[in-house]
C-alpha cells in the first residue's frame, strides 16, 4: 500500500466506526480519500461522497481560518472532525485559531470540554513550488502546549497513527512529506492504532544513534546501508511523533552508542532535531564520544529554482559525511569539548 493509500484506509475505517468522524477542506468532495491534492489521488476504493454523503465530506471556501475555527467548534460540540489543510504553508492563515483556540480551549474552560480534531496538512518540499508553498512548519507547533505532533515517514506509520489521531481527544496535527506520498509498504489490511509517543527503531546498529524526521528517514537508511559497507553499524530511529517525543528510546540508544547525529527536512535553527540533541546533551552527556550533528535545512526560504532548491535539504551524503565525523572524533573526548555543533 501507498503511503497515500494508508492514510484513505484509516480515514476510511475510522469514518465507518464513528458516524462522528466528518471530513472538511477545500476540493475534499472531488477528491476518492478526501486527502490533499484537489483530486490528483485517485483510487480503486470508491468515492467517499456516495459512501458517506455530503453531510460528512464537506468542501469549504478557501479561507484557513474559517476552516480551523469551524472545525474547532464542531469538536467542541459533539463531531470528530478531520481537516484537510492542503499545503502545510496554509497553517499559518489560520495561526490564530491554530494557537489560542485549539491548543488552549480544553485549559480555558476548565476541562469542561474536548478538542478531538485532526488537521492534515502536506509538507510540498522538494516539488519546485516556491517558498510560498514549501515550508515544513511543525518545529513552530511543537512550541504550543496543547496540541499533538505527528510526522509519520512510512505507509503502516501513517495509517496507524491517524487512528490514534482521530481517536484522540486532544487536538492533532499531522504533517505528510509529499516526496513519501507514493512510498509503498507492506500494511496490515485490519484496523490497527500506533500509540503515540513510542518511537520506531527502524535499524539495529551499535556504534552511532542516527535519529530520522518524516521525509529524511528514508534518507538515513541509505547512509547507515552506505555506512554498513564500511563496517560501521548505524542505529536508525524514527520518532514518529515530536509530540508526545519519544527521547527515551533515544537516549537509550546514545547510551549504547556513543555517537549521534539527527536529520530532519525542516530548518536547522530551532528544528526538532535541536530538542533531541538538547536532550541528550542534557541526560547522556557522559555516554558521548564524539560532539552531537544535525544535518536539516539551510536557513533561507526555498528557492523555485529546480536547479537549487534541492540544495538546501538534507541528502544521503550530508548525512554520511556526518556519521563519518563523528566516528573519526577520538573516543576519550574530555568533557569540556562541544558537545552540539
Amino acid at each position: 500500500m501507498t503511503y497515500i493509500g494508508a492514510i484513505g484506509a484509516a480515514q476510511r475505517e475510522a469514518m465507518i466506526a464513528d458516524e462522528r468522524v466528518i471530513i472538511i477542506g477545500e476540493d475534499v468532495e472531488a477528491n476518492v480519500y478526501g486527502t490533499t491534492g484537489g483530486g490528483k489521488q485517485r483510487a480503486e476504493e470508491g468515492d467517499f461522497v456516495q459512501q458517506f454523503g455530503r453531510s460528512r465530506i464537506r468542501n469549504t471556501p478557501i479561507a484557513e481560518e474559517a476552516i480551523v475555527g469551524a472545525a474547532i467548534g464542531a469538536a467542541m460540540t459533539g463531531l470528530r472532525p478531520l481537516v484537510d489543510l492542503s499545503y502545510s504553508s496554509f497553517l499559518y492563515m489560520a495561526m490564530d485559531q491554530l494557537v489560542n483556540q485549539a491548543a488552549k480551549n480544553r485549559y480555558m474552560f476548565g476541562g469542561q470540554s474536548s478538542i478531538p480534531v485532526v488537521f492534515r496538512s502536506a509538507m510540498f518540499y522538494g516539488l519546485n513550488t516556491g517558498a510560498h508553498h514549501s515550508d515544513r512548519p511543525y518545529p513552530m507547533f511543537m512550541n504550543v502546549p496543547g496540541l499533538k505532533i505527528v510526522a509519520p515517514a512510512s505507509a503502516s506509520d501513517a495509517k496507524g497513527l491517524l487512528r490514534t489521531a482521530i481517536d484522540s481527544d486532544d487536538p492533532v496535527l499531522v504533517f505528510e512529506a509529499v516526496p513519501l506520498w507514493g512510498a509503498k509498504e507492506e500494511v496490515d489490511d485490519n484496523e490497527y492504532w500506533i500509540p503515540f509517543g513510542k518511537a520506531r527503531t527502524r535499524r539495529e546498529g551499535t556504534d552511532v544513534t542516527l535519529v530520522g524526521v518524516s521525509g529524511a528517514v528514508p534518507l538515513a537508511l541509505k547512509a547507515a546501508e552506505q555506512m554498513a559497507a564500511r563496517g560501521i553499524s548505524v542505529e536508525v530511529i524514527d520518532p514518529r511523533t515530536l509530540v508526545p517525543l519519544d527521547t527515551k528510546t533515544i537516549v537509550e540508544s546514545v547510551r549504547r552508542t556513543g555517537r549521534l547525529v539527527i536529520t530532519e527536512p525542516a530548518h536547522r535553527m530551532c528544528g526538532a532535531a535541536a530538542e533531541i540533541a538538547a536532550v541528550v546533551a542534557d541526560e547522556a552527556y557522559e555516554a558521548l564520544r564524539a560532539p552531537i550533528k544535525r544535518v536539516a535545512s539551510l536557513n533561507m526560504q526555498v528557492p523555485f529554482s529546480p536547479a537549487l532548491e534541492p540544495q538546501i535539504y538534507p541528502t544521503t551524503e550530508k548525512i554520511v559525511a556526518a556519521l563519518e565525523a563523528v566516528c573519526a572524533v577520538d573516543q576519550n573526548m574530555t568533557k569540556n569539548r562541544r558537545l552540539v555543533v
